[in-house]
């Protein structure tokens, strides 16, 4: 399976030191993206979705500070690494920085070496930092890879995917912050029916942003999906304002739960890549 390369975006106006930070990176296996505008650095964040961002403070248009505080002011980008690369030393300089939000400071000229560990280490803390989804705090990522790895080659184990269709089309209706306390309750309720009826030792994550994952015991599955069933289908319509409930509870555009059962995983998988391609295709 192909590796997937992290991705810099580079927000500098000198186009050689641009270009140099370009081959650089992409030499030492990263994606790389490169703007010389400020406000196209904040465009790109949506667009690209780096995992890291290089900045240069002097910029045509906005500076540094206010491309910074822009990212950081939006939940979708609030938590991406920035590095600061500029020709400003003062401690005032570095101080305004770090209280925007800066992960590292680096002023010019600098080494390309230094940069480069920079770079890993704030790449580093970020994955750590990661490893719980921001919106619900449920594990997702390198620990759902972890817990579905265990269960490669055993009997008894079955994965319920809980999936809410439609929700990007409720995202761009009713916003980020209604999105997000969906997604919350709906986490609380899957862990609030898991407490009632599953032995503690069974998992819950994310797959992805909307998909819930639960590894639990084959036994359980029935009864775990007959009450999430109940349970989260009524809650459904009551996610919307009032004045939508009716028209939108009918509509092939709500918000829809989708449950996916996968069981018996003696000798049929062997890496999990395959246990999550397999889902998506019965999700369909």
């Amino acid at each position: 399976m192909t590796d997937i390369k992290p991705k810099i975006l580079v927000v500098e106006d000198d186009l050689d030191v641009a270009e140099m930070l370009n081959a650089f990176f992409c030499d030492q296996g990263y994606e790389v993206f490169t703007v010389n505008w400020g406000k196209d650095g904040v465009r790109s964040c949506q667009t690209v979705h780096p995992d890291l961002i290089i900045l240069d403070i002097r910029l045509p248009d906005i500076d540094g500070y206010e491309v910074a505080s822009r990212v950081r002011g939006d939940r979708r980008t609030a938590e991406i690494p920035i590095i600061f690369l500029t020709e400003k030393r003062s401690r005032s300089d570095r101080l305004l920085g770090l209280e925007i939000g800066a992960d590292d400071y680096i002023t010019k000229p600098f080494d390309l070496q230094e940069l480069r560990l920079r770079v890993k280490n704030a790449l580093k803390r970020a994955s750590r930092g990661s490893l719980n989804n921001i919106v619900t705090a449920l594990p997702e990522g390198a620990l759902v890879d972890e817990k579905l790895s265990e269960t490669l080659g055993r009997d008894g184990i079955a994965l319920l995917l809980v999936s809410i269709d439609n929700m990007d089309s409720f995202r761009e209706t009713y916003g980020f912050v209604a999105a997000d306390d969906v997604l919350r309750a709906i986490s609380m309720m899957i862990v609030n029916t898991m407490h009632e009826a599953i032995s503690p030792d069974e998992f819950l994550g994310h797959l992805d942003g909307t998909d819930f994952i639960l590894v639990l015991n084959s036994s359980n599955l029935a009864a775990m999906s007959g009450k999430l069933r109940v349970r989260l289908e009524q809650a459904m319509e009551y996610f919307y304002p009032a004045r939508n409930r009716e028209v939108m509870a009918g509509s092939k555009f709500g918000l829809k739960l989708n449950l996916t059962a996968l069981t018996s995983f003696k000798d049929r998988f062997t890496e999990v890549e395959q246990i999550k391609t397999e889902l998506m295709r019965l999700k369909k």
